[in-house]
């Protein structure tokens, strides 16, 4: 079992950037493909972005293409979200996620962390 933790989350300026982290522990990072997601006030929880267990490939939700990045490196036992060109309808309580099979897209995800808040001012 892993328990993952984000951090990084705020409030911005719309245009600016931020940058999410999700530490894992309790089992290597390695085993997991991981996932964020967020959940706006009123809304359904939705896929952001994933990455398989080598970080070789990446998927995204097209309103987050060519502005977010996601990454990890295994060793640190750590995903990131680098958000950057941030919209007002970004703002949203940001998830990760583990799962050890695919779909990476799915949100049927096994582990999740607490979230943390990102807003997003205009």
């Amino acid at each position: 079992q892993v328990q993952l933790a984000e951090s990084g989350g705020g409030l911005v300026q719309a245009g600016g950037s931020l940058r999410l982290s999700c530490a894992a522990s309790g089992r290597t990072l390695s085993s997991y493909i991981m996932g964020w997601f967020r959940q706006a006030p009123g809304k359904e929880r939705e896929f952001v972005a994933g990455i398989t267990w080598s970080g070789i490939e990446t998927y995204y939700t097209d309103s987050v293409k060519g502005r977010f990045t996601i990454s990890r490196n295994n060793a640190k036992n750590t995903v990131w979200l680098q958000m950057d060109s941030l919209k007002p309808e970004d703002t949203a309580v940001y998830y990760c996620a583990a799962k050890t099979k695919r779909p990476v897209q799915s949100g049927s995800y096994d582990y999740w962390g607490q979230g943390t808040q990102v807003t997003v001012a205009s």
